[in-house]
């Protein structure tokens, strides 16, 4: 693991990061803009839901980068607790609000395909209230990484949450398989959308990726330097 604990160095991160960062986010923007127009545009509509099912070009991706946001966390969570590398801690407190507003939006995207599919803006149904809780567990860690930093904490309890929270991950994916419920079951790998209205969901799914790669890279560069100024203020108060 020499690799992983050389990049684990701020200095060696911020040197890579800054200029990565807007590559990232700007990428993903021209990706999801030609996705979202190529979605609206150059595709039929779909031969039972019609124009609604368009969304899925927002709301696919929202649900992989909420659920996938989890795993990145996760994995920085227990990074920290294993090898006790403080960047790992920042790119969990990093990770969570950009996988939170992207769960946040798979709620709201699926509530409003779910209107004219199903008749109805909400059901408790296994995968819309599995995504609901993980989205409640993300505000929650948010909140409790936030009161351990406000008593000094050393981040562990944060981090085991992280790690512990995880379990919610296979309940979400398999919810469709293991429910009776309204959400239909698995579509785009199992090959049940069309080519011809498929494709542009690939250029929004690598869009909104790299959208949320470039904000993570941002929050942690604006952590870091956070940290810097807090430290200089308290020399200068020391002295």
């Amino acid at each position: 693991m020499p690799a992983l604990h050389a990049f684990a160095n701020p200095a060696r991160f911020l040197k890579i990061a800054r200029p990565l960062t807007p590559v990232l986010f700007w990428a993903g923007v021209a990706l999801v803009a030609f996705g979202c127009w190529a979605g609206l545009t150059l595709t039929p509509p779909d031969a039972v839901q019609k124009e609604s099912a368009r969304i899925l070009y927002i709301h696919v991706p929202s649900a992989w980068l909420g659920m996938g946001g989890w795993s990145g966390l996760a994995i920085a969570c227990l990074s920290y607790l294993v090898w006790r590398h403080p960047l790992a801690s920042i790119a969990a407190r990093a990770i969570a609000p950009a996988g939170a507003t992207f769960a946040a939006l798979c709620l709201l995207t699926g509530s409003i395909w779910g209107r004219p599919t199903w008749g109805t803006w909400w059901e408790w149904d296994g995968r819309l209230t599995s995504m609901l809780l993980l989205f409640f567990v993300y505000v929650a860690w948010i909140a409790l990484d936030r009161a351990d930093a406000e008593r000094s904490g050393d981040g562990r309890v944060p981090a085991l949450f992280g790690v512990a929270g995880s379990v919610l991950l296979p309940i979400v994916h398999y919810s469709v398989i293991w429910w009776n419920t309204l959400h239909q079951g698995e579509s785009v790998l199992a090959g049940k959308i069309a080519p011809s209205m498929l494709w542009p969901l690939f250029f929004t799914l690598g869009g909104f990726t790299l959208v949320f790669a470039g904000v993570v890279l941002m929050r942690m560069r604006a952590i870091l330097a956070a940290q810097k100024v807090e430290a200089r203020l308290r020399r200068m108060a020391a002295a």
